[in-house]
This record gives structure tokens, C-alpha cells and sequence, in this order.
């Protein structure tokens, strides 16, 4: 069975490292005269212990190239092509080079009568008709990394990693090889695992890269000498041993040819079976592979623990010295990602408060005042996310108004832009609007929360400088306190306006059914982009009708077109929200009209026609305090009067007209006294354009002409 084999991402050269030195114990073995004698034992400076040696004579052969020595006398032990790296008492390392050229049938060599290759190996294979689903060697194997580096590798996704599983022996066959079907076996990465019996967690794990492991065994009976024990080698076809002298003998245990078992002074205690009766030098390579594997490992983690240390601090800093910069001396806390993830409960479903265009906002307590808070997690996580980000932080620093959403913190951190704001219990406008979130809105409540919206809107415009456009003004970034207090929230797509031009030139971006028509044609923001909008969302507030809605006909399907439309004919009566009472309270019918009459101006196309936004504000507190003023019937002798919600603040309306109570007339709200004076005195005064939004248009005039009309006369 082929798996696919993960293997952790350790510093490469910190391994190659040990690997290099950890070998440089290998070829230290010394052992007294055997059958096998000393003089085929040795390569060189180097001996090996018995069954191993340089002759025929020796139970396992390896051949030794004194030629290729590194000029202090060592020599190159190979096995066929392939350098022999260490001989331990139950393992061959051989040397397995980049190589992309090398045929499968060429590491056969390293499968022989006494020896062959272990299946902890990881074997990297080009060109493969079958691979696996997925190989992290290639992650391993950068380019940057000089043990892989390889002028015919060209792309390191097209390696293929396999490690081989389930067989019935502990060594890799022949048939094995062939199982991938791959033509290039590249290299190959050898495992050292500990004996499973002594295995714990804490246990070091050895990678040895371009490195092959082989086991090797003698074959036969067991042929063990006094006070050493026989372990048996099962290899798939000829079985094998390996003899270990017990702890506090020394001698590598096989008779008829070794060194037998002796007792030696001294033997640390604890040592597995057999590792106290090697040479000195063997007990120093011991000793020297458990600690170097201890200190790779030891090192791995420290480095993992500093890198991603000073990947965290470079991180605050950078995120705290760019929040300087956009923020200046605002006090805006840079929270911990930790600590976000705490307040949400890991971003849990059940404290979402809401998905939009552009982020999930959750309810979370960060505060050390046990205050909830809104946290807005950013989707986009590319450089157009913290731009947006940065945009609002930066918006948000430089206001202070009582109805614009109040910024706490910041998280820029982990790849994420979280941004923390004041907690509004009651949602937004919208949801109300919609029926989603408790009862009805009364039109008081209204009147009220667009008054405070408007004002908010004509603070960013007016007392601003330069001028911060807005871009998104809808009901569901229009938030509400516990007191149904309204708050303008989201300015990730806000602008700063131009100090002596009335607008700027900027890509159209917006929520569909809120954008100035005129800014989506010709690329101009300007301040009368968010006066449109706003009309948009009194229409909301007058009807309870979404900006856009595709289950209305096709004809209706745009609130401002729709609005515009019933208005213009004298219809509006038809899409008042009919949660408002409207038939026992004529006051608060008049107080609609008002208002639709102000949306209809805002709604205008040409934005030369749209009132500023500090006028819509002035007239939308004016028709708050002044809507519910007394009113005659200059035809009766009976005078009806409304009484007020606003305990007596209200002032009388000079600039409004008689409306008459009962019958047809008790619909008509007319324009103010001045727009009927002007048009009875001008020229135009004949023209058939109504002077009541709830006439219908006996012309085939559009709305923006109305608008014009209404636009010249206010001013």
C-alpha cells in the first residue's frame, strides 16, 4: 500500500547539520582480530565491525575505494554507485544524490542477499503515471535550499513523494519499486524512527535528506554468542539475524567469526540491549546520535518559537506605526488577535450580528468595562482590505458627531483587518423597516432617526473640511441605540471631497438602488451622491419597501424610480407603509407628505436640482417640530387642531398652506405658501405642472423637471 507521508518542516540546514556530524561517528568502530580480520575491515582509517568487511570473506561485502579519500587517509565505502554515509549495529545509510536522469532499476543494487533498503524511507520519483493526491517534499525542497538545488529540476510540484506500507517484511522489494509507476526515482529521504518499544512523544525523529537506509542481517540461524540476544530479520524471502550483546557486555555478539560478549566496568545504566558492549567510540556514537538528534530537535523548536516571535512583534509594529499614521493622535487601541477570537468565542455563529458586502460583524466583550461591542471582521484580506480599513480608520479618527458611529480598536493582524466599534442593541434602520427585528416603527420614531441621520450626513459635509463623502448611505448602515437613537456606521468606501471643486472623479462604488445615477454615468462624487441616497432611504421610511426588491413587478422593482413615479402622479397615498396609521391621524399624514415631498427633491436626477444636505436636515428638523401646527379651513368657521407627541416644542408653520379635513381635499398637502405665491405671480404660473404632491401630473413632464421647478422656486 502507497501513503503519502507528511513530513514537519525543520530548518534544512540545521538537520543537514547534525546529519554531517551525527556521520562523522560512523566509521569509528575498533574491534580485536576476528575471522573476519581487521585488515578487510578497514577503508582506509575507517573499520567496520564484524559480520561487515572489504572481502568476500566477510558475511556482508562492501567495497572500498582508498583512491577517493579526503587526504587524511579515510577512504570512500560504496555499495555499487552509491557512498556509504554510516554503519550502525542494525542499519547502512547510503548517500542517494540529486539525480534527474537516474532509472528506477538502478538502486536494485541496494536490495542484495544481506542487505536491503528499509521502508521508513521517503523515495521522491519524477514522471509518474500515478502520484499521489498531494507531496509536501516539494515544500521542503526550496529553491533557496542548497541540498536540493538541481539545474534539471525545473518544477518541484512535478515530484512525487512515497513511502511504502503493509508489506510483508520491513524492507522495500523489487516490486515495490514498480507499484508507482514512475520512470525517475530522484532521491530519497531517510526516517529514523526509535524502536517502537521505547518509543514516547518527546522522542526525537532523525531526517537524513538525499540519504537512503538500508538494514542489513546475516543470513541463517541465529549463531549468537554467550550473553548476547538474536534478533530475527524477517526479509521476504531468505530469512536472517542480527546479534546485540547485553547490557554491560561488550563485543558485537556472533559467534564463529565475531567478537563474543565480555563484561565491561561501568556500563551505564539504562542503555538498550547490546548498546554497552560496543567500543568506546561506539558508546561515543551513541551518545553523540541521542544528543545531536536532541539538540536538532531542541534547536527546530527554538527557531520555530523566535521566528514566530519576531514574525508577531514585526507585525504589531508595523500595524501600530501605520495606525499612527492614519489615526495621528486619535486614541484608537490596537487589539490582540487572541483577544478578538476570546471576545467572539472563536467567531461563533451564534454572536453574529450579520453579514454584508464586505464583512461579518459579531458581538463580542473586549472592554475591560465588560461592555459589548461590534466586531466587523473584513472579508477581503488582499491589499484592497486593509486599504478599506485604513480608509475608515482614518474617516473615523477625524469626526466627532453624537449620530456617527464611534470607533474603538483595531486587529491587523494573522492576515486579518478586524475593525471594533461602540455596541448598538436595537440593529438597523432596515431590519425595523422590514419587520425583521420587534414591532412597527411609529412615524414619530421615524421622523426622528431620519432627522438624526440627516444631520450626521450635513456634519460630514459642512463642518468637515475638506468634506468626507460618504458613498453608502442606506438603512442597514443606519444603526440604532437603545433609545432608538439612529448612528451612521460603515465608512470603508468614504471619501474625502476636493476643498474648491464640488466634486471628484472616482470609480462608482455603492449598494445597488442607493447610487446617484449621475455619478454612475459620468464617474463625478460629489456631496449630492449621499443626498440621493439619503432620498432613498426616506422612501424606505415612508413605505417600508427595500431599496431593491426583484419579487415586485419589473416596473416597480427600483424604490426611487417607483417613488418618484407614484409621487409625481399624486399616488403616494398607494405605497405609505401600511403599519401607519394613517386614517385616524391626518397630522401624521401631513407629516408624510412633508417628507415625501423633500425625498422626491433629493431623488432628482441632475444633482443641480437635489437640495444640500444641510437644507434637507434644516427642513427635516422644521417638519419634526412644525408638522403637527394648526390648521384652519378658511371655508368653515370650524378650526381643527393636532396636538403635538413633542410636549408643546412645536412652532407654527408660516410657510404651509391650509389642509382641509374630510373628503377627497383631506389628502392634498401643498407645497410651502412662497412655491404657490411664485408660481401664481411668474409667467410659468400657467403652466399645468401640479402644485401638490398629491396631483397628478397633467403633462407628460418627468420628475427631474418637477424637481427643477421646486429647486428654483425654495432657493
Amino acid at each position: 500500500m502507497m501513503i503519502l507521508l507528511h513530513l514537519p518542516q525543520f530548518p534544512i540546514s540545521i538537520t543537514l547539520f547534525f546529519s554531517i556530524y551525527i556521520s562523522s561517528f560512523a566509521f569509528g568502530f575498533e574491534d580485536g582480530s576476528f575471522h573476519c580480520n581487521k585488515t578487510i575491515r578497514t577503508c582506509g582509517n575507517t573499520s567496520l565491525s564484524y559480520p561487515f568487511g572489504f572481502s568476500n570473506s566477510c558475511p556482508i561485502s562492501l567495497n572500498c575505494s582508498a583512491a577517493a579519500g579526503d587526504g587524511n587517509g579515510d577512504g570512500t565505502i560504496t555499495i555499487g554507485e552509491f557512498q556509504v554515509q554510516n554503519v550502525t549495529s542494525d542499519s547502512i545509510l547510503v548517500r542517494i544524490p540529486m539525480n534527474c536522469s537516474r532509472s528506477n532499476s538502478d538502486i536494485y543494487t541496494l536490495i542484495g542477499n544481506n542487505y536491503a533498503i528499509d521502508r521508513q524511507n521517503v523515495l521522491l520519483f519524477e514522471d509518474c503515471n500515478s502520484p499521489p493526491e498531494k507531496c509536501l517534499i516539494p515544500e521542503i525542497m526550496s529553491e533557496n535550499n542548497t541540498n536540493f538545488q538541481s539545474n534539471c529540476i525545473q518544477n518541484f510540484s512535478n515530484i512525487n513523494c512515497y513511502t511504502f506500507d503493509n508489506g510483508t517484511s520491513g524492507f522495500i522489494s523489487k516490486e515495490d519499486f514498480q507499484r508507482p509507476d514512475c520512470r525517475i526515482l530522484i532521491t530519497s529521504v531517510a526516517v529514523d524512527i526509535p524502536n517502537t518499544s521505547n518509543f514516547t512523544t518527546s522522542s526525537p525523529v532523525s531526517l537524513r535528506f538525499q540519504s537512503l537506509k538500508l538494514g542489513w542481517w546475516v543470513t541463517g540461524n541465529c549463531n549468537c554468542s554467550e550473553n548476547a540476544t538474536c534478533f530475527k530479520v524477517i526479509t521476504g524471502k531468505e530469512d536472517g539475524y542480527r546479534c546485540r550483546c547485553l547490557d554491560g557486555f561488550e563485543g558485537d555478539g556472533f559467534a564463529g567469526g565475531g567478537v563474543p560478549c565480555r563484561k565491561v566496568k561501568n556500563c551505564p545504566k539504562g542503555f538498550s540491549v547490546g548498546h554497552c558492549g560496543e567500543s568506546t567510540k561506539t558508546f561515543i556514537l551513541i551518545g553523540g546520535i541521542v544528543l545531536g538528534a536532541a539538540l536538532m530537535a531542541i534547536t527546530a523548536f527554538l527557531f520555530f518559537i523566535i521566528k514566530r516571535r519576531s514574525k508577531s512583534l514585526k507585525t504589531q509594529k508595523s500595524a501600530k506605526r501605520l495606525l499612527h499614521e492614519v489615526a495621528g493622535n486619535s486614541t484608537v487601541h490596537l487589539y490582540a488577535y487572541k483577544e478578538i477570537e476570546k471576545a467572539t468565542n472563536f467567531f461563533s455563529e451564534k454572536q453574529r450580528l450579520g453579514t454584508g458586502a464586505y464583512g461579518t460583524v459579531y458581538a463580542g466583550k473586549v472592554l475591560k468595562n465588560d461592555e459589548w461591542v461590534a466586531i466587523k471582521k473584513i472579508r477581503n484580506r488582499d491589499s484592497n482590505g486593509i486599504e478599506q480599513v485604513m480608509n475608515e480608520i482614518k474617516l473615523l479618527s477625524s469626526v466627532s458627531h453624537r449620530n456617527l458611529l464611534r470607533l474603538l480598536g483595531c486587529c491587523i493582524e494573522k492576515g486579518e483587518q478586524i475593525l471594533v466599534y461602540e455596541f448598538m442593541p436595537n440593529g438597523t434602520l432596515s431590519e425595523h423597516l422590514q419587520g425583521k427585528k420587534g414591532k412597527p416603527l411609529t412615524w414619530t420614531t421615524r421622523l426622528t432617526i431620519a432627522t438624526e441621520t440627516a444631520q450626521a450626513i450635513a456634519y460630514l459635509h459642512s463642518a468637515m473640511n475638506p468634506p468626507i463623502f460618504h458613498r453608502d448611505i442606506k438603512s442597514s448602515n443606519i444603526l440604532l441605540d437603545h433609545n432608538f437613537k439612529s448612528k451612521v456606521a460603515d465608512f470603508g468606501l468614504s471619501r474625502f471631497g476636493m476643498e474648491n471643486d464640488s466634486y471628484i472623479s472616482t470609480a462608482p462604488q455603492g449598494t445597488p438602488g442607493y447610487v446617484d445615477p449621475q455619478y454612475h454615468q459620468n464617474f463625478q462624487l460629489s456631496d449630492k451622491s449621499d443626498v440621493y441616497s439619503f432620498g432613498v432611504v426616506l422612501m424606505e421610511i415612508i413605505t417600508g419597501m427595500k431599496a431593491i426588491d426583484f419579487s415586485r413587478p419589473h416596473t416597480e422593482v427600483n424604490l426611487a424610480a417607483l417613488a418618484v413615479d407614484r409621487i409625481g402622479h399624486g399616488q403616494l397615498d398607494n405605497i405609505i407603509d401600511p403599519f401607519l396609521d394613517l386614517d385616524s391621524d391626518a397630522c401624521t399624514l401631513s407629516s408624510i407628505h412633508k417628507v415625501a415631498e423633500l425625498a422626491f427633491r433629493c431623488l432628482a436626477y441632475h444633482r443641480d436640482m437635489r437640495p444640500s444636505m444641510m437644507e434637507v436636515a434644516e427642513e427635516l428638523d422644521q417638519i419634526r417640530l412644525n408638522a403637527w401646527a394648526s390648521m384652519d379651513d378658511t371655508n368653515s368657521s370650524t378650526t381643527f387642531a393636532c396636538s403635538s407627541p413633542f410636549n408643546g416644542s412645536e412652532k407654527s408653520n408660516s410657510s404651509g398652506v391650509s389642509l382641509k379635513i374630510g373628503g377627497v381635499t383631506s389628502k392634498m398637502l401643498f407645497v410651502r405658501q412662497r412655491l404657490v405665491d411664485c408660481l401664481v405671480s411668474s409667467s410659468e404660473g400657467k403652466d399645468d405642472s401640479p402644485v401638490s404632491v398629491q396631483d397628478s401630473w397633467k403633462s407628460e413632464q418627468t420628475s427631474p423637471s418637477a424637481n427643477s421647478l421646486l429647486r428654483n422656486v425654495v432657493q
